[in-house]
């Protein structure tokens, strides 16, 4: 029996994907252990989270180091401490370097609010309502030196009805959000998804399109 994965989650906010893994965990859904959740905001919500929990919680700084280079550096050092098996990027809000990427090649996964490649970066639900799309939705993807633009694992998709404001969406992207992260992370502890070399593979075949969640 293999062991349970080791997640180190990185947050800078409300915290509320870093519960939902959480949850699955305790609830025996997801066989795997947090070893830490770090944060570049000191007053995070998810470190209360965390605390409440009994985690270890870690917070490192932009505004203590000289440059991004340096803010990676210390960033790696405090991760690597713990040994993660996988980093676990939930709502942090730091581009990451390349040098930091490759410290941790093929261990970084990502959510992000749209339905990759569509609407990287910011804003992604207002931009979508702006364009009049009809369909939006939640992508998780292994980071790369791309910005948001490393394979994508899993997506689910939700429809956007009339009248709906950015904050609507988001609400019906959280709930995707929460049942998909702890389902990508389910996959890698059991031996369904593997991850090498930037190649992504589900039951041992290569992935050449995101699987699609069915909730």
């Amino acid at each position: 029996m293999s062991a349970p994965l080791r997640l180190a989650v990185l947050i800078s906010g409300n915290g509320s994907n870093l519960q939902a893994i959480i949850d699955a965990i305790e609830s025996g859904r997801l066989d795997a252990a947090i070893c830490v959740v770090v944060s570049n905001n000191p007053d995070a919500y998810g470190l209360e989270r965390a605390v409440r929990h009994g985690l270890q919680t870690r917070v490192v700084e932009a505004g203590d180091y000289a440059d991004r280079a340096a803010f990676d550096a210390a960033l790696r050092d405090c991760l690597e401490a713990f040994e993660p098996d996988f980093l676990v990027l939930a709502g942090f809000m730091r581009i990451l370097g390349a040098a930091f990427i490759d410290a941790f090649a093929d261990r970084i996964l990502n959510i992000h609010p749209s339905l990759l490649p569509a609407y990287k970066g910011l804003d992604t639900h207002q931009r979508a309502l702006d364009n009049g799309e009809t369909r939006h939705g939640v992508s998780i993807h292994l980071v790369t030196a791309e910005l948001d633009g490393g394979p994508v694992i899993l997506q689910g998709a939700y429809a956007i009805e009339p009248g709906e404001t950015a904050a609507d969406l988001q609400q019906k992207g959280h709930r995707l959000e929460h049942a998909m992260y702890p389902q990508v992370l389910y996959w890698l502890g059991n031996g369904d998804l593997r991850i090498d070399n930037g190649r992504i593979y589900y039951q041992q075949r290569p992935l050449d399109a995101p699987l699609v969640y069915q909730s």
